[in-house]
């Protein structure tokens, strides 16, 4: 049989590979450079390969905080992700009924997607510095990476219920089952991979996060502000090393994630 593939075909894939060296090929550049040799400087040709400045990396630097600032990003992540399925979930629930002004609390809830963030960010600023209070990570921080995580969380669990059957839990009632015992054996594990899904985007949103912490995290930088203010004074492969380690970690949590949603998907059909 001949190759029955269009034009258009070939060109959406064509497309593709553009976007994947377009997305990855710096990727790979500061992934290279960061094995430079201990003489080794920011740019092509490498000087030597070694492990270096990853073993740098746990050392005292002159500049900037790596462990603090990660483990910083690392907590409010796991407490953005947290909150975000938590408050999503229960948004999913009351949606599935009608209640006076749901239609303005909808809008309301994802109006910060349309807001820029560097705008979010100076409000609650400006707003903590009105009202005399110290902006922080674990305080401003929080609440700006949420008004960024939730009206995903939200618009993910809208969709999840809107395509969930509830004759699932007619079911569950009809056999004798509680409201919650309904919740909980019948509607949570069918709704699970969904809820890692939402936890995964509102911890990676918040880990990356960049305009929303600029002016919200008061003292204390998260990963993604160290290493911005790393770049005007670092002049050494132990940038790229913390580029690489960190990329590293986001896919182990990609993987991670990936790997629940699976088995969660596998016992079910078990």
């Amino acid at each position: 049989m001949g190759d029955r593939r269009g034009l258009g075909f070939y060109v959406l894939a064509g497309f593709f590979v553009l976007f994947v060296l377009f997305l990855y090929g710096p990727m790979s550049a500061i992934f290279i450079l960061s094995f430079q040799g201990p003489s080794g400087g920011l740019t092509f040709p490498l000087n030597g390969v070694s492990l270096h400045w990853f073993g740098n990396l746990f050392e005292k630097q002159a500049v900037g905080d790596f462990g603090a600032s990660f483990s910083r990003s690392l907590i409010l992540g796991l407490l953005v992700m947290a909150a975000t399925v938590v408050v999503a979930l229960l948004a999913g629930l009351a949606f599935r009924r009608r209640f006076f002004g749901a239609t303005p609390l909808f809008y309301l809830t994802i109006a910060s997607l349309v807001v820029p963030s560097i705008i979010v960010s100076l409000g609650i600023g400006v707003l903590y510095q009105q009202l005399g209070m110290r902006p922080s990570w674990f305080g401003s921080g929080f609440g700006a990476h949420l008004t960024w995580t939730l009206p995903f969380g939200v618009l993910i669990m809208f969709a999840v219920f809107n395509r969930f059957s509830p004759s699932y839990e007619e079911a569950g009632r009809d056999l004798g089952a509680s409201p919650w015992q309904t919740f909980w054996h019948v509607l949570l594990p069918m709704i699970a991979p969904s809820l890692i899904g939402v936890g995964l985007f509102g911890f990676s949103l918040s880990y990356d996060e960049f305009a929303r912490s600029l002016l919200t995290m008061g003292t204390y930088n998260t990963l993604p502000l160290e290493i911005y203010a790393m770049t005007t004074n670092v002049t050494t492969p132990v940038l790229y090393a913390l580029g690489t380690v960190t990329t590293l970690f986001s896919f182990l949590i990609i993987a991670g994630t990936v790997g629940a949603i699976a088995l969660i998907s596998r016992k079910r059909a078990s």
